[in-house]
């Protein structure tokens, strides 16, 4: 199922089952509902779905399929040709890092598909996009195992990772940089795990006006998801409904010659052709 969070026009939230250009509904007010139920629930949701109401996607206005209650994690450097592109003498061997490189961005970054990238929040005027994709948490733990870690996975969704990339070099460490409000796009819903037999065979691409920017595919990560669960619940809890994005891709705006940064009147779109496009203005 590819699950949305949705506003119509009575002003009531939903969750619905995103079906092509229609929504239909389900009847429950929040994903964090549907995101801990076990999958004999999740199927009955999607059996009882088939008989609710069909909503025109251009009858309402979809929302982030979720805020988490705590910050985003994110990873830094975890495509081996994203950590080549920063220039230096020594770009072409720099080695992966050792260990996963984990941040986070407050969930007052977090915007809808379609709600506006705000720059007046980068004084610096050195915005730029990351498009990735991000593991939203069903069945929470502390100290998950490895080989366990993708029993925890609910879904997926596209985030872009929006980065004031002065203030991410000039403060030594990267929450100033990342957590600026509406610079953290999610959506533009959440794919569950039983769509996706094996998600290192997804593709994922960034376009900015049109123009492909990023390309690369979840089979190059560094630190699999695997990885980067086991990584972070080592020493905290994760919680149903967390959301883990697993790094980008090269071809940022900052380290393109000469650099790219994001502008009023801009569109940046990240696309995984399983879950969608999550498409934002930039003013």
């Amino acid at each position: 199922m590819r699950l949305v969070s949705y506003v119509s026009s009575d002003g009531s939230p939903s969750v619905g089952i995103l079906e092509d250009d229609a929504v239909r509904e389900t009847g429950i007010g929040s994903l964090f509902d549907v995101v801990s139920m076990p999958s004999d629930d999740l199927s009955a949701l999607a059996a009882t779905a088939l008989s609710g109401t069909v909503i025109p996607l251009s009858d309402v206005r979809l929302e982030a399929p979720l805020r988490p209650r705590k910050n985003v994690f994110a990873v830094g450097r975890n495509y081996l040709e994203h950590v080549r592109e920063r220039p230096g003498a020594d770009a072409a061997s720099r080695p992966p890092p050792e260990v996963p490189i984990i941040f986070s961005k407050p969930p007052t970054s977090i915007i809808g598909p379609g709600e506006a990238i705000d720059t007046s929040n980068d004084p610096s005027s050195t915005t730029d996009y990351e498009g990735e994709l991000a593991v939203v948490i069903g069945t929470g733990g502390k100290r998950i195992e490895r080989e366990r870690a993708m029993d925890h996975v609910f879904g997926y969704t596209l985030l872009n990772d929006v980065t004031a990339r002065e203030y991410q070099r000039s403060h030594g460490q990267w929450l100033m940089g990342k957590g600026p409000d509406t610079f953290c796009p999610l959506g533009p819903c959440v794919l569950t795990a039983d769509e996706v037999p094996d998600v290192t065979a997804l593709s994922i691409e960034t376009r900015v006006n049109d123009e492909l920017r990023q390309s690369g595919s979840l089979s190059q990560l560094i630190f699999d998801i695997p990885t980067l669960i086991s990584t972070i619940s080592s020493v905290m809890t994760l919680d149903p409904g967390d959301v883990i994005a697993t790094g980008t891709p090269s071809g940022v705006g900052a380290f393109l010659d000469p650099p790219k940064f994001l502008q009023p009147g801009d569109v940046v779109s990240v696309t995984v052709e399983e879950i969608g496009t999550l498409t934002n203005p930039v003013v």
